[in-house]
C-alpha cells in the first residue's frame, strides 16, 4: 500500500507512511465527535424514564469532561499527524524534484521552459501541501469513520439505517463520476496559467528589445489576453467543480428528511420507540456534516491529479547513471560511429567518427545546423548518444556517472551564466574548495584583474543578476577564470570570442592560449581565422563528418572548409557605402 501511495501521490516512503497515520488520526477524531451523541442518547433516555438521579448527574458531568478531553487529545494527534508531517514532506518533495532534475539528461530541459519547471517545484508542491494537510486525510477519515458508524446503525436498526445511508453512495458517485470533467477543466486552467507565466517571464526578459522596437503596447495587449484567459478558466473551473459538489451536497441533506419520514411512519405503526427515533435523527444530523466536507475534499483530491502528473513526469524520467570511478587511460576523445536524434525523432548526427587527441586543439567547423554544438554536448554527456559510443582515454562515457565525468572537463560557453554574487565567488564556482589566493591566480591568468581592480569594492564587488554590471568581454573572462581554477585535462570551447570587440577578443584569446596548454581541446569555431592554428579541423555538415584534417590540407582540398574561409575573407572586406 505504501508503494502505491508513493506512486499515486508523488510521495516519499516516509511521506506515504505519514499520510496513512494522518488518515487514521482523522478517523479517530471523527469518532471522538460521535461520543457526545451517545452521551446525549443516554441522557434523553434517563429523562424519558423519570429523570436524572444524583449519581447519574455526576456520570454525565464526568462524561462531558472526558469527551472534551478525548476530543482535545485526538485533535492534537490529528494536527501533528497531518499538518506538521505535511510540511516536512513538502520540503522533501521539493528537494527530491530538484535532485531528480540534477540527474536527468539535459534533453529533458529542451521540452520544458523555466516557468513550467518553477511552477512544478513551487506551485504544484504548495497545492499538494494543502491537499495532504486538509483534503486527503479528512476525506479518508470521513469515509472510514462513516463506514464504522454505518455498521453500528445497521446493527441498531437496519430500517432507519438504510433511510439515513442511501444518499451516501449516490452523492459520492456524483462527485466521483465528475473526475473526467474536472481533469479536463484543470488541464485547460493549467495550460492558461503556464501560458500567462511564460508571457510574463518573456516580457521581463525581453523588455529591452520591446522598448527598442516600440512593441511594448502590442505585447502587453497580448499579455492581458493571457491574464484574462487565466481568470476565465478559473471561473469556469470553480463553476464546474461547484456544480457537482453542490448537487451532491443537496442530495446528502435528503437523508435527514428520509430518516424523519421513515421514522415517523414506524413510530405511528408502533414498531419504533421514541428514543431510537430521536437517536437516529441526532446521529444523521451529525453524520452528514463531515461528509459535506468530504464531498468537497473528494473533488479537491481529484483535481490534484493534474499536479501529481506534472511532478511524476519529472520523477519518472530516466536518470543518467554510471560508475563513480574513472578508468580512462589518457584523455583522447573518440567518437565511434555516433548517431543522435532528439525525442521528436529529428536526426541531428549520423555516423560521426573522429578523434580529438590529448595535447592537440581539435576544431569543429561547418555550416549552421551541422551538429557542432551537439557534438560538444555529447562529448560531455549532457545528452546520451542514440547509437555508437564516445570514449575518453578508452573509457565509455555512457557508463560513467555524469557528475564524475564532468570532473575531467572545463567548459567555456559562448553564453556565460553568472550569479548575483561577487567576482571572487563567481570564479570560485570552478573549484568551491579553492583558497582566495588560488582564485586570484586563476583570475590573473584570465585577465580578470584588468577590470576587477578598477571596481569600487574590487574583487568583492557584486556583479548583479547574471553579471548585468559587467560587459560581455568581462563576463567571458570570469568564465575562463573558472576554467583555469578547475584545471581539468579536457577543455570544451564554444566560440568564446564570437561576439566581442577587438580589444576584448585579444585579451580573451591570450587567456585561452594559456588555458589550453597541454590539454585535450575541442573548440567550436564560427570564425575561420580563430582556428587557423588548430592541430586538426573536423568539418560537420548535415550531421556528418564531411572533411577532416589539418587546416592547410583542407584549404588545398578546396572543399567546404576552403569555401567557408573564402566567404569570411570576402565578408571582412565588406564596408558600408555612404553618399560620396
Amino acid at each position: 500500500m505504501i508503494k502505491r501511495l508513493q506512486k499515486k501521490y508523488a510521495l516519499s516512503e516516509q511521506g506515504a507512511q505519514d499520510l496513512v497515520k494522518g488518515c487514521l488520526a482523522c478517523v479517530l477524531q471523527n469518532l471522538s465527535f460521535m461520543i457526545p451523541v451517545g452521551l446525549l442518547y443516554f441522557l434523553v433516555g434517563d429523562l424519558l424514564s423519570g429523570g436524572v438521579s444524583g449519581g447519574r448527574i455526576w456520570f454525565y458531568i464526568i462524561g462531558c469532561a472526558a469527551c472534551v478531553g478525548f476530543i482535545l487529545i485526538t485533535t492534537y494527534v490529528q494536527y501533528n499527524a497531518t499538518y506538521f508531517a505535511t510540511y516536512v514532506e513538502s520540503g522533501v518533495r521539493r528537494i527530491t524534484l530538484a535532485e531528480r532534475l540534477r540527474k536527468i539528461p539535459l534533453s529533458f530541459f529542451g521540452k520544458k521552459d523555466l516557468a513550467d519547471l518553477t511552477s512544478t517545484i513551487m506551485a504544484d508542491c504548495t497545492f499538494l501541501e494543502q491537499s495532504f494537510s486538509h483534503f486527503i486525510p479528512e476525506l479518508a477519515g470521513s469515509i472510514l469513520s462513516t463506514i464504522l458508524i454505518s455498521a453500528g446503525l445497521l446493527l441498531f436498526d437496519w430500517r432507519l439505517a438504510l433511510a439515513a445511508l442511501w444518499v451516501l453512495p449516490v452523492s459520492f458517485a456524483i462527485v466521483f463520476f465528475s473526475a473526467k470533467v474536472q481533469e479536463g477543466l484543470n488541464r485547460k486552467a493549467m495550460d492558461a496559467k503556464m501560458a500567462c507565466a511564460d508571457g510574463i517571464q518573456e516580457c521581463i526578459e525581453t523588455v529591452r528589445d520591446l522598448k527598442a522596437n516600440n512593441a511594448e503596447n502590442a505585447y502587453l495587449q497580448g499579455l492581458e489576453k493571457k491574464i484574462r484567459a487565466v481568470e476565465r478558466r478559473s471561473i469556469i473551473n470553480e463553476f464546474g467543480l461547484a456544480a457537482f459538489v453542490v448537487s451532491a451536497g443537496l442530495l446528502l441533506k435528503l437523508g435527514i428528511a428520509t430518516v424523519a419520514l421513515v421514522g415517523a411512519a414506524l413510530l405511528v405503526q408502533g414498531s419504533l420507540d421514541l428514543l431510537t427515533f430521536f437517536a437516529f435523527l441526532l446521529v444523521a444530523s451529525r453524520l452528514y456534516d463531515p461528509l459535506q466536507s468530504a464531498l468537497q475534499n473528494l473533488a479537491a483530491v481529484i483535481s490534484t491529479r493534474t499536479n501529481i502528473a506534472r511532478m511524476n513526469e519529472i520523477l519518472d524520467h530516466p536518470m543518467q547513471q554510471g560508475e563513480s570511478r574513472l578508468t580512462n587511460q589518457g584523455y583522447d576523445i573518440v567518437f565511434d560511429h555516433v548517431g543522435f536524434a532528439y525525442n521528436s525523432g529529428e536526426t541531428v548526427l549520423e555516423d560521426v567518427s573522429f578523434t580529438a587527441r590529448q595535447g592537440e586543439v581539435t576544431a569543429l567547423v561547418g555550416p549552421s545546423g551541422g551538429g557542432k554544438t551537439t557534438v560538444s554536448r555529447l562529448a560531455a554527456r549532457f545528452w546520451d548518444v542514440s547509437k555508437g559510443k564516445i570514449t575518453v582515454g578508452g573509457m565509455d562515457i555512457s557508463r560513467v556517472d555524469p557528475e564524475v565525468l564532468l570532473s575531467l572537463y572545463s567548459i567555456v560557453f559562448q553564453d556565460v551564466t553568472l550569479f548575483d554574487n561577487t567576482i571572487l565567488e563567481n570564479i570560485r564556482i570552478g573549484n568551491p574548495n579553492a583558497t582566495d589566493a588560488e582564485v586570484l591566480e586563476a583570475a590573473r591568468l584570465a585577465n580578470v584583474d584588468e577590470f576587477a581592480e578598477k571596481l569600487p569594492e574590487k574583487w568583492n564587488s557584486n556583479i548583479g543578476e547574471n553579471g548585468c554590471a559587467l560587459s560581455g568581454g568581462e563576463r567571458q573572462r570570469i568564465s575562463i577564470a573558472r576554467a583555469f581554477l578547475k584545471n581539468a585535462p579536457i577543455i570544451l570551447l564554444d566560440e568564446a570570442t564570437a561576439s566581442l570587440d577587438v580589444e576584448n577578443e585579444t585579451l580573451i584569446q591570450t587567456a585561452l592560449s594559456r588555458l589550453i596548454q597541454n590539454k585535450t581541446v575541442l573548440v567550436i569555431a564560427h570564425r575561420m581565422r580563430t582556428v587557423a592554428g588548430a592541430d586538426k579541423i573536423v568539418v560537420l555538415s548535415q550531421g556528418a563528418v564531411a572533411e577532416e584534417g589539418k587546416p592547410a590540407a583542407l584549404l588545398a582540398r578546396n572543399g567546404i572548409y576552403a569555401h567557408m574561409v573564402q566567404l569570411q575573407t570576402q565578408s571582412q572586406n565588406w564596408a558600408l557605402q555612404g553618399k560620396s
